[in-house]
C-alpha cells in the first residue's frame, strides 16, 4: 500500500494525525479520540475525532491493537510521518560536546569509531552501529602449510602485522617443495600489493602463462587464488554497541519476541552491513522503518543511517542506530547526521 501525500489530507485530518503519531513516540501507547480532544488547538469533540481517526485507519496509516482501544501509527503512518510531517530537533549542546568528545584525533580512527557507537548508543537508547572504512592492508608475506594429504593451509602475513589463514584443497601429490616454492613466489611477487591487486595480477600472469615457476607450485598458486578470492575482501566490518539499550524499553517488556529476534538480526552482522551500505549515497540520515527492509519483517525496528566521508570527499562508512520502530525520529536522526558530519571532519584533517 502507498501512503497518502500529506497534501491530500485535510487539515483536520493531518492535525489528529500529528497528534496520535507524536503521543505514541513519546509514550509507546495507542492514542483514544478523548486524549486526542484535549490537545490544544484542535477544538473537535470525540465523536468527530473517532471519525477522523477511523478513515486514517481505512487509509492504512492507523491501526487499533485491541477493540475498544486507541489508535497506533502503522509502519506506513510513520513513514509518512518521518518523510512529510516531522520537525527535526536540533541536537543540544551537550549532546554535540558528548559525541565530539568520543572522535578525537588521539589514537588509531577504528578507537574513536568504536566510542562513537557507544556514545550514540547512549544518547539514543538505541544500539549504536557504525560500519569502518574498508582498509585494504598491503601483503608482506604468503606461505603454505601441509595439513593432510589433501588439505592446506594459506597462510597471508599483511605489513602491519595481522594474520589471516585460509583452509583449501591441494592438488594431488604437492610435495613440501612446492609448498615452499609457491609460497615464495608470491611473497617475492606479490608482496607490497594490497590482496584484490595480487589477485588481479596473479590471475593475468596465469592467463598469459607468465608464472615463472614448475607446474606443481603453479597449481598451488591457482589454489590458493581461489581460496582468496573466496574471500570477501571487500566486506564491510561492522561495529555494534549498546545492545542491551535495547530491552530498557517499556514496549520490550511486553514483546520480547520481537527483541530476541532483534538481537538475533544483529548477531549476522553481514544483513545489518548491508543494508547500512544502502545509505552510502544518501546526502544526509536514512531511514529504514520495520518491514521496508526484510531483515527487519518480523523483529519491527527501524535503522537511522549516515554516510561519513574521507578527505577525498569519498564515502568510506555508515554510521547509525538501530531500535524499535516507536523511536524519537526528530530527535535521533539529527544527531545521527551530526555524527556522520564530525566523523567526515575527523577523516579530513
Amino acid at each position: 500500500m502507498t501512503a497518502t501525500p500529506i497534501t491530500e489530507m485535510t487539515t483536520r485530518a493531518q492535525d489528529i494525525f500529528r497528534v496520535v503519531v507524536e503521543s505514541y513516540l513519546d509514550t509507546g501507547a495507542p492514542v483514544g479520540s478523548r486524549t486526542i480532544s484535549k490537545a490544544p488547538g484542535l477544538e473537535l469533540s470525540p465523536a468527530s475525532i473517532r471519525n477522523v481517526m477511523q478513515d486514517l485507519e481505512e487509509l492504512g496509516l492507523l491501526a487499533a491493537p485491541h477493540t475498544s482501544a486507541g489508535r497506533m501509527p502503522t509502519e506506513l503512518g510513520l513513514r509518512l510521518f518521518v518523510d512529510g510531517m516531522m520537525q527535526a530537533a536540533v541536537p543540544t549542546q551537550q549532546e554535540r560536546d558528548a559525541i565530539e568528545s568520543q572522535i578525537t584525533e588521539q589514537g588509531p580512527v577504528e578507537d574513536a569509531l568504536r566510542a562513537t557507537t557507544s556514545i550514540l548508543s547512549g544518547l539514543s537508547s538505541c544500539a549504536g552501529l557504525v560500519l569502518v572504512p574498508k582498509r585494504e592492508p598491503l601483503l608482506k608475506q604468503f606461505s603454505f602449510v601441509k595439513l593432510s594429504e589433501g588439505q592446506g593451509l594459506a597462510i597471508l602475513v599483511s605489513q602491519d602485522g595481522g594474520v589471516e589463514n585460509r583452509v583449501l584443497d591441494l592438488p594431488p601429490g604437492v610435495s613440501e617443495s612446492a609448498l615452499v616454492e609457491a609460497g615464495n613466489y608470491l611473497t617475492a611477487r606479490y608482496g607490497g600489493m594490497t590482496l584484490s591487486q595480487a589477485l588481479a595480477t596473479v590471475g593475468k600472469e596465469i592467463s598469459a602463462g607468465e608464472l615463472a615457476i614448475d607446474k606443481a607450485s603453479e597449481e598451488l598458486v591457482r589454489a590458493g587464488m581461489v581460496t582468496w578470492s573466496r574471500d570477501p575482501s571487500d566486506r564491510p566490518v561492522l561495529i555494534v554497541r549498546g545492545q542491551a539499550n535495547l530491552l530498557q524499553d517499556n514496549s520490550a517488556l511486553e514483546d520480547l519476541d520481537r527483541v530476541r529476534r532483534l538481537l538475533d538480526e544483529l548477531e549476522g552482522k553481514q544483513e545489518i552491513a548491508r543494508l547500512l551500505d544502502n545509505a552510502r549515497d544518501a546526502e544526509a540520515a536514512k531511514i529504514f522503518i520495520g518491514a521496508e527492509n526484510k531483515l527487519f519483517s518480523l523483529s519491527g525496528s527501524s535503522v537511522i543511517a549516515a554516510p561519513y566521508k574521507d578527505s577525498d570527499g569519498q564515502v568510506v562508512g555508515v554510521v547509525g542506530v538501530i531500535g524499535p520502530t516507536r523511536l524519537n525520529y526528530a530527535r535521533v536522526v539529527p544527531m545521527v547526521d551530526f555524527t556522520a558530519q564530525t566523523l567526515s571532519r575527523l577523516l579530513t584533517k
